[in-house]
């Protein structure tokens, strides 16, 4: 019931750090990566909205906030 939640997560957290790191080095790849980024971070957000868990509450708010920063690059 949680594969693919966790999954979405793992992939969330991964990309977001790999967007951070392009963004403070100023990498022109940055802006291309923040809206693959957001994409996922949105769909992380609906995956997790599902599920009643206080975490996955926390979650889809936190990933809903990095997909709007995202998308402002």
């Amino acid at each position: 019931m949680m594969v693919k939640c966790i999954q979405l997560d793992m992939e969330c957290a991964a990309l977001c750090y790999a967007a951070a790191q392009l963004m403070s080095l100023g990498s022109v790849s940055a802006a291309a990566l923040c809206k693959i980024c957001a994409k996922l971070c949105d769909a992380c957000a609906a995956e997790c909205s599902k599920h009643e868990n206080e975490h996955c509450k926390e979650c889809a708010v936190a990933c809903s906030e990095c997909a709007a920063e995202c998308k402002k690059m």
